[in-house]
Parts: C-alpha cells; structure tokens; sequence
C-alpha cells in the first residue's frame, strides 16, 4: 500500500532537515533509508500499543514517525498539533533518532508536558499543569493572568481592608499608619499615639487622633518656637517710634474720662480766665477742658464733637452749646486760646476767632473772701450726663506749650516729666496702638430674631480690620462668653501652622480652639494690611489684602463649627479687641496680646475705644507712634 500524503510529505521534511547537515552525518544505511520511503511495518504488538495510546519512546524516539503516527500516540489533533513541529526541530538540532543523540531523546520527551520548560511566571504561579495541547497556570494569591504574571493591586478595593494607608506589593500589600498612628496587631487598624503623655511640649500640650499641637503663655508674651514644642519670647519685628515727648501732656490716659490735671486758682481780686496750648488729635470727639466752680453754678467746657469745637457753658442756671471753627482733629498741631473779656467768652484757632459768646457773670466765683476757679484738663470734675449736652469725654489727644492764666502751672510741667504715661508720643499716625500689653471689650450682639419668622434667630459677624503690626503674633479680635469664659470666635496672627508644623505669618480664623480658614500675610513689612472676616450660620470666610485664605475643616467640619458658634451667640458674649482675658492656653490657636496699630469696624460700625466697656490704659485710642524709617 502506498504511503500517504502526510507520511510522503514528513519524509521529505526530515530528508530535507537531513540534507542540511555535514556529509559525513547524513547518509544513512540503505535499511534506515529505506524506513523513509516505504511505510512502516506494523509489528506484532500493534494492536496492543494502539489500544494502550501509542507509545512516545517506541514510536518518535527509537524510530522516525509521521505526521499519523504521532496522532496515534496522542490521540487527539491538539496535542499532536502543538508536538510535531517541535518533533521536527528536536530533528534538526539533534539529528535522526537512528543517531542516538541523548540531547535528542531529552528534547523528544519534553515536548509532550507543555508545562516542560514551564511558561507560567515562576513569581506567580503556584503550579502548571499540562492539558492537551495547552497548558494551565494555577496562580498564587495575589497574581492574576494566563501566566499570572500580573500582580493584584489589592488596595484598589476598599484600601485593602487597611483603616488608613495601603501599600501595594508584588503579589502582595501591606497596611499602614499616618504619623501619630501604630498599626495594631490585626496588621490594619491603627490606634492612637497620645504624644503628650511623651512630654513634647515644654508647657501645655493637647492631643488630637493621628496628632498633637504645643501651645505656650501668650498673655506671658510666649510663642511656639521654630521646633514646634519648646516656646520662645514674643519680640517686635518692627520698630515703632514710641519716643514720648517730655514736654507733652496726654490727655487719653485715663479712660475713665477722669480729668488728667487738676488745678485749683484763688485770687483777692476778680480775675479773668486765659488759657491758651498747642492741641493735636485724631479723636472726633471728648472733653479738652472744664473751668468754673461746682455743676450747679457757672462753667464752661471746651470739647470737641465731630471733630470741631464745641463750647457748653452754664451761667446762673442756664445752659448754652455753641459749636463752631474748623475740623481740628487731623493729627495736626494747631494753637487753640480762650479769653474771658468782659461779658463774652472769645475761642480761637490759629490766632483766628470761630467763637464769641456773650455770657452773663465771670467764671471766678467770690467764695469767703477769695475769688476761686477751678480748672481740669482732659476730663471734668462731673459726670458727662450733666453736661448740657451729653458727650464722650475721653479725648485721646495732646497738649504741649499750654499757659493757664498767669503761667502758674510749672507744677504740671514738672509732674509731666517724671511720668512716662503722661507725656505724649512725638511722632503720631492715625490708628489705634496696642502695646501687647492689654485689650479693649465691648458689649454688642450679634444675633436677632427675624420679624415674621417667629422665634428663628439669625446672626452674622462681619469685621475689617486694618492693621499695621509691630509682631507676628497677637490677638485681632475675639468673642468671648460672659458666663463661661469660652472662646467662641477669634480671628489672631501668628507664625507657625499648628497642624502641619509650618513657621509661616498667617492670620488665623477659629471657632474655639479649631482653625477655620487661614491665609498668610507678610506682618513685618511695615505697611498696613486689611483684614476682612465674613461668618454667618452658612460660612465663614478670611480675606488678606483681597486674597482669600483657604479652609481648615470640611464641608461637614464647618457646619459642625458654625453650630456650636451660632450656639455662643445666643447668649451672652463680650467683643475683645487686642487680646483676651485670663483662659486657658488651649482655648484659642492664640491666646497673645497684638502689638501695633489697629482701626476695627465690626457689622458695618467703626469701634472706637473711647466706647468701650474696657480700655487698658497703655492703649492709646486715636494716635498710634510712626514706624521708624529704615536704617
């Protein structure tokens, strides 16, 4: 019987594979060569390998086989499919079975386990395992793909179960913690480090999930040093020309409106008053001088109200209020005199008359057998609600080269000069100063019940304020509870960033002792920043110079903070203006005293320090010293 096509065609390829070889290699015996060109005898146990699969080593190993042959060791056309080629390349790198090449033989006997040399990745597989014509990589935990050469990214999928940081690994991954967080034994949740049990801070320390934050004694003129933990001493970082002048007498030291000078004149015959001093102020308004004799009788009082000149006077039961001149209060020096001339009162300004008053009687009243006056410089020896017409009477002003009467009044200048705290600054600009040594607080309120509403209450905090600052920490503004002392709302300098321990100016926004909204600024630069804070139940937002700061908290975090402050606002708090009282360290991100000059207008209303409940007597309300000029 003829051979078949496929057995006719293997032939060939093997003669033509033998062909290529050296000449001494490939010419076989006639027997051999014959097994090629006629079919092979079927021997006696053919039925037996047949039924049994046809054996590899009997088959393609001790002799050649075709195509068919191989299909009768395999039994199915993949495995036969994927074997022969390879069969034939074990031929030609080996050379004919007849060879007896054992390269061949190992190469014939690999190539039916398709896991032989293995295709799987050795990383990542566990097993392969051989299929018909195919093979399987059983892959271990962590690796995917027909190699499993992929690795699984496990924390693509809810972080891996890890309670915060996934690491992802070959095959692998592992969990882990933020700063201030140790991985439990579970190998993913993290528990709390409590760092202040460690003693960071050098005074006091508060602990927060995953962190810590030091704070130092503001009101003890202390602040956070560059390390975070140790404190160091609040210093100027620029220079105020707070020289005073010796021959200046400062009328807004004491801010009860008590009067700053008391003088008391006794005269044997009748005399005239003659007053005459240089006067500068930024105040619009408050008491220059009172003259006379008891509230019931005859006086006068020389004032300013909306920064002009004013002149109340009483004369036998009847009062009078003249106002009349020039604005003064421009921080200029001016000459102010007042003379008593026989039946009228006449008020100059630079030499020039704004005021001339006919009154009936003199000031010096006969009293046992003297003729007493008395006279008191920056305040009266009353109460200003008996005034003829109600006013301030704390006037933040200055007074030098003054002459009372007959010039008898070198015990002032005297008094003057031995106390600091009354003589005035030399070089004066608009603004109020706060020396970091005290603050100012008012009564105000900032909630309301809305008409129509019923009993729903609304509340907003709108403040500007425009600063020029001497240091770069200190409290702007605060408000704070009658009752409980708690820091609701602060809006402070600083220079550092509690939570990502940053040294950096910045003005901070917070609700207690939690930052809302920051933005840096540059403090020691000696010019004047503005200020603008905006917080209602819905927001809260902190402007620098027009740029607005970014949020502290998130979305949730801040209607949680503004809950608890709308909370503060329903009862009673107090407006501080420079600093806060006596509370705890950690009340507040600030707790320090603000040096430098400062203007503060809060829900549309300029706060003036006269008005407040409270003024520290170093504040001076409406002159603030220049900065000293560059070197």
């Amino acid at each position: 019987m003829p051979p078949g096509p496929a057995a006719a065609l293997g032939a060939a390829l093997l003669l033509l594979l033998l062909a290529s070889e050296p000449a001494h290699t490939v010419m076989l015996r006639a027997r051999e060569a014959a097994q090629f060109l006629r079919p092979r005898q079927r021997r006696a146990y053919q039925v037996f390998e047949e039924a049994k699969q046809g054996h590899l080593e009997r088959e393609c190993i001790e002799e050649l086989c075709s195509r068919e042959e191989a299909r009768e060791v395999f039994e199915n056309d993949p495995e036969t499919e994927y074997f022969y080629p390879r069969y034939l390349e074990c031929i030609g790198k080996h050379g004919s079975p007849y060879k007896k090449n054992p390269d061949f033989v190992t190469c014939v006997q690999k190539l039916p386990d398709q896991c032989s040399p293995d295709p799987c990745s050795k990383e990542g597989t566990h097993v392969c395992q051989d299929l018909m014509g195919n093979f399987y990589c059983q892959c271990r935990d962590g690796w995917v793909g027909r190699l499993c050469d992929r690795d699984v990214n496990e924390c693509s999928q809810e972080n891996g179960g890890c309670s915060q940081i996934c690491y992802n690994k070959p095959g692998s991954f592992q969990c882990a913690c933020h700063g201030g967080y140790t991985l439990s034994l579970d190998g993913r949740t993290c528990h709390d480090v409590d760092e202040c049990a460690e003693g960071r801070c050098e005074q006091a320390c508060v602990n927060s999930p995953g962190s810590y934050t030091c704070h130092c004694d503001g009101r003890g003129g202390l602040k956070l040093s560059r390390d975070m933990s140790t404190c160091e001493d609040i210093l100027p970082c620029v220079p105020f020309n707070v020289a005073r002048s010796v021959k200046s007498l400062y009328l807004g030291r004491l801010f009860s409106g008590t009067p700053v000078i008391r003088l008391r004149f006794k005269r044997l015959q009748p005399t005239r008053l003659v007053a005459e001093f240089d006067f500068r102020t930024f105040d619009p308004e408050g008491v220059l001088f009172f003259a006379g004799g008891r509230r019931d009788s005859t006086w006068i009082v020389l004032g300013l109200r909306a920064g002009r000149l004013e002149l109340q006077l009483r004369y036998q039961g009847v009062g009078r209020v003249t106002s009349s001149g020039p604005v003064i209060n421009h921080g200029s020096w001016q000459t102010i005199s007042v003379e008593e001339l026989e039946r009228n009162l006449v008020i100059k300004v630079n030499k020039d008359a704004v005021m001339k008053i006919a009154v009936a009687g003199d000031l010096f009243q006969l009293d046992r057998g003297l003729y007493h006056l008395n006279l008191t410089v920056g305040g009266m020896p009353f109460k200003e609600r008996d005034l003829v017409q109600p006013m301030n009477p704390r006037l933040d002003g200055c007074l030098r080269s003054w002459h009372w009467l007959d010039g008898e009044d070198t015990t002032v200048q005297e008094t003057v000069k031995v106390n600091v705290k009354m003589q005035c600054f030399s070089v004066i600009e608009r603004g109020s100063f706060f020396p970091g040594s005290g603050f100012a607080f008012y009564s105000l309120e900032y909630a309301r019940t809305s008409p129509g509403v019923g009993t729903e209450t609304t509340w907003e905090i709108e403040a500007v304020a425009r600063i020029r600052p001497a240091a770069d920490t200190g409290v702007l503004l605060a408000l704070v509870g009658n009752d409980d002392q708690a820091v609701a709302l602060s809006v402070a300098l600083v220079d550092y960033h509690s939570t990502k321990k940053l040294k950096k100016q910045l003005v901070v926004l917070a609700v207690e002792s939690v930052t809302l909204v920051l933005m840096e600024i540059k403090v020691c630069d000696g010019q004047e920043h503005v200020v603008t804070v905006s917080v209602n139940k819905d927001e809260a937002t902190l402007e620098v110079d027009g740029t607005k700061g970014q949020s502290e908290v998130s979305p949730a975090g801040l209607q949680e903070r503004l809950a608890v402050l709308g909370g503060h606002l329903r009862g009673s708090v107090l407006t501080f203006v420079g600093g806060l009282p006596d509370v705890p360290v950690t009340s507040a991100p600030v707790t320090a005293f603000y040096r430098g000059c400062m203007t503060l207008e809060v829900n549309r209303k300029v706060l003036d320090l006269d008005e407040a409940a409270y003024k520290h007597s170093d504040i001076t309300a409406h002159s603030c010293p220049a900065v000293e000029p560059a070197a």
